[in-house]
């Protein structure tokens, strides 16, 4: 009966907000535990469908629950609000409701607001907007190996928690929808670029892709192998064994025994042996090149070839990353879990890992990327002739900047000339200089200068802007 007078107040609302319970963080496999709404500020209400301690009482089943709130969650015409509503999409999608009307999203105002603060989250938000202390997760669940699931969490404490949640984010959403409301072109950018990309990103996470677990197995054993190979070489050099993944036992041996001078140091004064500072001294002495390719290794198969056949959904068979519109501040999507934003491409092995992603028998996969935008944007500002040229003639904006710096024809543009003119390209327009552009090619500053000299005396309209 409460149920029923629920849905009939849900029908009858233009806006109310959902909250999903669950016993997992992966959206793709979380068991669903129970359901909170909130249509009005004050009044909000916790179904549980799947709670399991010792005594706890009858609940509804998921069935009876579904069967009542699917007609109002898949009515376009109800709109929805939650906080990173994208979670609570995929597992009721995956519990038989397809949820449709989401209109509005907490976690979106406040990113598109204020993108500049580093968190979005409910507790954070209800603190910062509303200046009211949320029950935390932790309260009800405790934390570290004391944990428990949500689903053995006493009823009374359970509801206190969740319809806390429909409420809170009801509320945040009255603030900070006024908010945006007040700048006409920030609300532009939440209406019709935020929104609209949750259910695409929605789409994109169910959908998953397919990896190759056999050949990423296969790059894992191949790793292994010139790790092995790799350290065997170190210790002849070295004359001795030691680790190769300890900072402390590397340090004594490059600084103390080799006295390698120490170039980077750490925060406490001591000789550091972190990649810039093994990059530093490279140059000096076999080892260090040799700990940073050990190293590199050990980091691929770590990350990616033994971890992500382990991430492969069950149910699935495929990878399913989670994308953040609300991770970055420049508005870029981050992804986690894999992150599969940062698979390294300069590298062999990183392109053989990029090989194990395929696309399912009868498809391919297609990429697709901005052309150069932010040089196309300052051709435009600056208006100057030879970029501009390149850019209407359809040209390789790096070919003909390789060619242009180092004097010779496009087609005599090799691979590595070409990654240099794209280094000092994009360096240039966010103010590197000859020392940042060095350091980043790993060329002498003599030659990182002659670099920016030669681009600017091709481009002189950029050098002015």
């Amino acid at each position: 009966e409460q149920l029923a007078m629920w849905v009939k107040k849900l029908e009858t609302s233009s806006l109310f907000c959902f909250d999903t319970e669950t016993d997992s963080l992966d959206s793709m496999q979380a068991g669903l535990v129970g359901i909170s709404l909130c249509s009005e500020i004050g009044h909000a209400a916790y179904i549980p469908v799947a709670h399991r301690y010792p005594g706890v009482p009858t609940q509804l089943s998921w069935e009876e629950v579904s069967a009542a709130l699917k007609p109002v969650l898949e009515n376009p015409a109800i709109h929805k609000v939650g906080q990173h509503g994208k979670y609570d999409l995929h597992v009721l999608r995956r519990h038989g409701i397809n949820v449709l009307g989401y209109t509005e999203d907490t976690m979106l105002e406040s990113f598109v607001f204020n993108a500049g603060i580093s968190r979005h989250d409910m507790d954070t938000l209800a603190q910062k907007y509303l200046g009211y202390t949320t029950i935390k997760f932790e309260d009800v669940c405790g934390k570290g190996a004391k944990q428990i699931s949500f689903a053995d969490v006493d009823l009374e404490n359970a509801t206190a928690y969740a319809a806390e949640d429909a409420d809170i984010t009801l509320r945040l959403h009255q603030v900070l929808s006024e908010k945006l409301k007040a700048t006409p072109s920030l609300e532009k950018v939440y209406r019709e670029i935020e929104m609209p990309l949750v259910p695409v990103l929605t789409r994109m996470e169910a959908n998953g892709i397919l990896i190759d677990a056999v050949e990423l197995k296969r790059q894992s054993a191949d790793l292994t192998q010139r790790m092995h190979d790799t350290q065997q070489r170190s210790f002849e050099i070295a004359g001795r064994s030691f680790n190769l993944d300890s900072p402390k036992q590397v340090g004594a041996l490059l600084f103390d025994e080799l006295k390698l001078p120490a170039m980077v140091k750490t925060p406490t004064g001591a000789p550091s042996t972190n990649e810039e500072a093994l990059e530093a001294i490279a140059d000096q002495h076999e080892l260090p090149r040799l700990i940073l390719d050990y190293r590199g290794m050990a980091k691929l198969r770590s990350t990616y070839t033994e971890k992500l056949p382990e991430m492969i959904n069950p149910q699935t068979g495929r990878v399913h990353t989670s994308y953040h519109q609300a991770g970055a501040a420049t508005g870029r999507l981050s992804s986690n879990d894999p992150n599969l934003q940062n698979i390294p491409i300069r590298s062999e092995d990183g392109r053989r890992i990029r090989k194990a992603f395929i696309a399912p028998p009868g498809r391919i996969l297609v990429a697709c990327d901005y052309s150069q935008i932010e040089l196309r944007i300052v051709a435009s500002i600056s208006g100057d002739p030879n970029m501009c040229e390149a850019f209407n003639l359809g040209k390789d904006i790096h070919t003909a900047t390789a060619a242009k710096v180092y004097g010779i024809e496009e087609s005599e543009v090799t691979k590595e000339m070409r990654y240099k003119a794209k280094s000092v390209n994009f360096g240039i327009i966010y103010g590197q200089g000859a020392f940042g552009l060095a350091d980043n090619l790993n060329i002498p500053r003599a030659e990182a200068k002659q670099l920016i000299d030669n681009y600017f005396a091709q481009y002189t309209s950029i050098k002015t802007y």
